[in-house]
């Protein structure tokens, strides 16, 4: 297959050789040909097995999912026009305005990296889980556990009582306000995205199975506001752990960015260093490995 007719694995091998190491949150160890990634690192970034990652550049596969091209571009630190770019070469529908964006821009990915060793999410603005540091999947139990679909903040609160892998986190403020709140942003959220599908099937579906959900929903008023909060942890081997829980926002994007921190030489802090530790040192995830000849 010529360069000219396999523009996407083309396209892939530029941007994986343009990424830094050190800017993926990786080490630069080892003798390396080029400054960028290396096929293992880009797919474990992004998700992929290497097998699938080299058939894309090789021009073997050339119809990745509409998942695997997100987990692409947030792998490769892709600004929104190269997003794009990658989703026609993909011969996909570009992610349209108006909807809940799951882009990751560059910058926040790099300050994700700095993070690495810190308990880090980023979430959508309908609280679909993005992608997260080693340390939050040893505090809150490993997302990938889950299926992608189902890696939602709203989901989890009043769907899943016993989330697999999960452990349970109890807010200082009470459960009934962190479920006002959460319920209040999502409202907040549908007046931006009022067309957008995947947050329409988010509100259809806790509707349907959750009474909790269904009772605030129809109450159609601001109640309470997302923010600062102490939150406790029960984990099964550091035991429950007391921590800051602050919601960020990103200017220009409708990301948030979820971070639980503790004081320095507190009992909290002890307990956060415990689980560094026994952390996997990986680089920060977007998903379970890619099943190969799945393309997804």
């Amino acid at each position: 297959m010529t360069r000219e007719s396999n523009q996407l694995g083309t396209a892939l091998r530029r941007w994986r050789d343009r990424l830094a190491p050190a800017d993926a949150g990786l080490p630069s160890t080892g003798i390396r040909r080029t400054a960028g990634l290396r096929r293992e690192e880009l797919a474990t970034l992004a998700g992929l097995s290497v097998d699938y990652l080299v058939r894309l550049e090789q021009g073997r596969a050339s119809r990745p999912s509409e998942q695997v091209a997100a987990a692409l571009a947030r792998a490769l630190h892709l600004e929104a026009s190269e997003r794009d770019h990658l989703y026609r070469l993909a011969h996909l529908p570009l992610p349209g305005a108006g909807h809940v964006a799951t882009h990751v821009p560059p910058s926040v990915q790099r300050l994700i990296a700095a993070l690495t060793d810190q308990a880090v999410a980023v979430f959508a603005a309908d609280w679909t889980l993005i992608t997260w540091t080693p340390l939050w999947s040893s505090l809150v139990g490993d997302p990938a556990l889950l299926p992608a679909d189902r890696r939602n903040l709203v989901l989890d609160t009043f769907l899943s009582d016993s989330p697999v892998g999960r452990w349970a986190v109890r807010a200082e403020r009470g459960q009934d306000a962190m479920e006002a709140a959460l319920v209040a942003d999502l409202r907040a959220t549908r007046g931006v995205f009022p067309d957008d599908p995947r947050l329409h099937a988010l509100i259809q579906e806790c509707t349907t199975r959750s009474e909790r959900f269904a009772r605030l929903w129809s109450q159609d008023a601001a109640a309470g506001v997302l923010g600062h909060d102490r939150k406790t942890v029960a984990h099964p081997l550091a035991g429950d752990i007391t921590l800051d829980c602050d919601i960020l926002t990103v200017p220009g994007s409708d990301l948030r960015i979820v971070a639980f921190t503790a004081a320095a030489g507190t009992r909290s802090a002890r307990q956060l260093d415990f689980l560094k530790v026994s952390a996997i040192r990986a680089p920060f995830s977007a998903g379970p490995p890619h099943r190969p000849g799945t393309g997804s």
